[in-house]
């Protein structure tokens, strides 16, 4: 059952031995994801049956355990590896101290970096909903 990647949409393969090889059927490896990564909740497929300090106690989205199948090339380069550039980094350093989930020392606690997590998640969803609708207003119909 190769599937397709839920990014790219490319034909994912499922051959043995040439994940993550520079080869087509490397790079078009299917490859799972969490939509929330397993730390986040104390677990990790590293650690097994080692439970750490979850940061969150439940999934502010509702989506814990959930997972979805991408090419290799879509999960390991592209959702594993953003690229911030300086600007984007200062900006998001500016929201972090306006929404107060910045830090002089670590506290004990870990909810700021849970917000941190959400602020993050929230600014993709602002920005991909926005260029949705540019790109959608480009159109000719």
């Amino acid at each position: 059952m190769p599937g397709i990647c839920a990014i790219c949409g490319c034909k994912l393969n499922r051959v043995k031995g040439v994940c993550a090889t520079p080869t087509i059927e490397g790079r078009s490896h299917a490859s799972q994801h969490h939509y929330v990564a397993e730390r986040f909740f104390g677990r990790s497929a590293n650690r097994r049956g080692e439970q750490r300090e979850p940061i969150f106690k439940r999934c502010p989205w509702s989506v814990e355990g959930q997972t979805e199948v991408f090419c290799y090339e879509c999960h390991e380069e592209l959702l594993h590896n953003p690229v911030f550039l300086f600007v984007d980094i200062r900006r998001l350093s500016e929201l972090v101290k306006l929404r107060n989930l910045d830090e002089k020392e670590k506290p004990a606690s870990r909810e700021r970096l849970a917000g941190r997590i959400m602020l993050l998640n929230e600014i993709m969803e602002r920005g991909i909903q926005e260029l949705l609708e540019a790109e959608k207003g480009r159109k000719v119909v």
